[in-house]
C-alpha cells in the first residue's frame, strides 16, 4: 500500500504563503489557495485575478477543495507521527506499519519483514508489550535515581536553609557581642571617669593646702622682712649714739639731752630709742623654723600602680563565668536557647532550623558546647520545679537523631514525674530537687551527681571513659539553668633562688 507520505510536499503547499494549504478554496482556473491567502491577495491587488494565472474570478467565495483539504490534513497528522515516533511509523522496506519487535535484533519490525528469512526463527512481541517491558527495565533504573534526586533536593534544601540560617545566627551573634561589649566600654569609661575624679579631687585637696601653707609662709616672711628693714635702720645711726642707747637705755639719753639742751638731738634720741625697743623686741620673738609640707604630692603610685591588673579585677564584680555553655547548634527545634547560652525554654510550634547533622531532634534535648576527655569538672543545674528532666553527659560518637540516637549512652540522674520507661546508665529521682551539681572525674572515671544547697550525694557512675563526652541536658516543658561560678583573681609570686 502506498504511503501518502510519498507525495512531495510541494503538492501540499499554497502558492502564496509557500506553507501546508490550510482551508483551500478552488478556483475555475483549477489552481487552489489558502482562503485568508486569497482573499489577502485580492484585496491588495483590488482585482480578483488568480496569483498563478492572472485570470479574472468571477466568484467572491470560491468553493472549498474537500479533496485537497483532507489529503492536507492526512499530510500534517502523518508528518507529526513521524516526528514524535508514534505508532504509524511505517516500515522503511514495505511501507507498513511497525507493530511487532524482534527480541533477537533488538528492533520494531512489520508483518512482512516477520515473513521474510532475514527473521527466520526468531521471537516476536508486538509493539506496546515489547515497550512495555524495556519501560519497566528504565523504571528499575530510573527510581534510584529519581530517589538520589529527591535526596539531592532534600540536601539543596536544608543547605538553602542552613545558608539563611548562617546570616541569622552572624547577625544575632554580631548584635550580642556589640551589647556585650558596650556594656565592657561603658564599665572602662565609669571607671576612667571614676579614677580621674580620685585624681582631680586629690589634685584640688592637695592644692588647697599648699595655697593655704604658702599664704601663711608669706605672712611670716612679710612679717620678718619688717623686722629686718627696722634692724638694718637701726644700724645706719652714729655710733656713738648707737652705742648709748643701747648701753644706757632711755634715762641716760634724757640726761643727756637735758645737759646738751639740742631740742633736735632729744627728738632724734628719743625716736631712735622707740624703734630700736621696738626692734629688740620684734627681734627677740620666737620665730619657727619653716617646716616642709609632708605628702604633699599626688599619690601617683596609688593612680598609676597596677593599673590595668586593678581594673580588671574590679571587672570580676561585673561578669560571670559558667563552667559550661550550651551549644544551640545541637538544641532540638522545640527549644529556645538564652543569648548568654547557659539556660533554655520550650516553645510550640517548633522552629523552624536547619537538620545538620549535630542536631538533637527528639524529646527536647541539647548538648554543652565543649567535650571532656581530662581534668575534673563540675557544673550545677537549676531545675527548677519541672515534672520531667535528666541531666548527665553522654559520648560524642552518640548518633544525633531519635532512630539512631542511644539512651545506654547517656550517663544520667532523670526525675520522671509521667512514670516514663527509662533504660542505660540512669539514677531515677523519687522527688525533685532545684539544683543538681554534676561532678566529672575522668581520672578516677567517676561521675557523681549531688545537691549543693543540701549537701546531698545522689549517686555515683563508675565508668572509664574511652572518648570524649559532652555534657547532655534534656527537659519536658519546662526551662533549665546552668549556674555561673564566681570568678576570682590570683596573683601568683616566683621564689627567688
Amino acid at each position: 500500500m502506498a504511503s501518502k507520505s510519498s507525495l512531495p510536499e510541494e503538492d501540499f503547499t499554497c502558492p502564496v504563503c509557500f506553507d501546508i494549504f490550510k482551508d483551500p478554496v478552488l478556483l475555475l482556473c483549477s489552481h487552489s489557495f489558502c482562503k485568508d491567502c486569497l482573499q489577502k491577495f485580492w484585496r491588495e491587488k483590488k482585482s480578483k485575478e488568480c496569483p498563478v494565472c492572472r485570470r479574472q474570478s468571477s466568484m467572491d467565495n470560491p468553493p472549498v477543495n474537500l479533496s485537497l483539504k483532507n489529503l492536507c490534513e492526512s499530510f500534517l497528522k502523518e508528518k507529526s507521527q513521524r516526528a514524535s515516533g508514534g505508532s504509524e511509523v511505517l516500515c522503511s522496506l514495505h511501507g507498513e506499519r511497525l507493530k511487532l519487535f524482534c527480541l533477537e535484533d533488538k528492533q520494531p519490525i512489520c508483518v512482512v519483514c516477520q515473513a521474510s528469512r532475514k527473521h527466520s526463527g526468531h521471537q516476536f512481541l508486538p509493539i506496546d508489550e515489547a515497550a512495555l517491558d524495556y519501560k519497566e527495565q528504565l523504571n528499575a533504573v530510573l527510581k534510584p535515581l529519581q530517589e538520589k534526586l529527591d535526596k539531592f533536593e532534600e540536601v539543596k534544601q536544608t543547605c538553602d536553609q542552613t545558608a539563611s540560617h548562617i546570616k541569622v545566627q552572624a547577625h544575632q551573634s554580631e548584635k550580642q557581642i556589640k551589647e556585650e561589649f558596650e556594656k565592657l566600654h561603658q564599665f572602662l569609661k565609669d571607671e576612667e571617669e571614676a579614677r580621674i575624679r580620685a585624681l582631680k579631687e586629690e589634685e584640688q585637696q592637695k592644692s588647697l593646702i599648699m595655697k593655704e601653707k604658702t599664704e601663711e609662709m608669706s605672712k611670716e616672711m612679710s612679717t620678718l622682712s619688717d623686722t629686718i628693714t627696722a634692724i638694718e635702720k637701726q644700724m645706719v645711726a652714729e655710733d656713738i649714739i648707737f652705742l648709748q642707747v643701747w648701753t644706757c637705755g632711755f634715762s641716760s639719753v634724757g640726761k643727756m639731752v637735758r645737759i646738751l639742751r639740742l631740742t633736735e638731738l632729744k627728738s632724734v634720741l628719743y625716736a631712735v630709742f622707740q624703734n630700736f625697743k621696738a626692734t629688740i623686741e620684734s627681734s627677740t620673738c620666737t620665730l619657727q623654723k619653716p617646716q616642709r609640707v609632708s605628702g604633699a604630692l599626688i599619690d601617683v603610685a596609688k593612680h598609676l600602680g597596677n593599673l590595668r591588673f586593678r581594673v580588671w579585677e574590679k571587672m570580676k564584680d561585673i561578669v560571670q563565668f559558667t563552667p559550661v555553655v550550651l551549644d544551640p547548634n545541637t538544641a532540638d527545634p522545640s527549644l529556645i536557647i538564652s543569648e548568654d547560652l547557659t539556660s533554655f525554654g520550650w516553645t510550640y510550634p517548633r522552629q523552624t532550623l536547619p537538620d545538620n547533622p549535630e542536631r538533637l531532634d527528639f524529646n527536647e534535648c541539647v548538648l554543652g558546647s565543649e567535650g571532656f576527655n581530662s581534668g575534673s569538672p563540675y557544673w550545677d543545674v537549676e531545675v527548677g520545679d519541672g515534672t520531667y528532666w535528666c541531666v548527665g553527659v553522654t559520648t560524642e560518637s552518640n548518633q544525633r537523631k531519635g532512630d539512631t540516637f542511644t539512651w545506654e549512652r547517656v550517663w544520667r540522674v532523670e526525675y520522671d514525674g509521667f512514670g516514663w520507661d527509662v533504660s542505660g546508665p540512669v539514677h531515677a529521682l523519687k522527688w525533685n530537687l532545684h539544683t543538681l551539681r554534676v561532678h566529672l572525674d575522668l581520672d578516677k572515671g567517676q561521675l557523681s551527681f549531688s545537691d549543693p544547697l543540701q549537701n546531698t550525694h545522689l549517686h555515683t557512675f563508675k565508668h572509664t571513659f574511652t572518648e570524649k563526652v559532652l555534657p547532655f541536658f534534656c527537659s519536658h516543658r519546662s526551662p533549665l539553668s546552668i549556674l555561673p561560678l564566681k570568678p576570682s583573681v590570683t596573683v601568683g609570686q616566683r621564689t627567688l633562688c
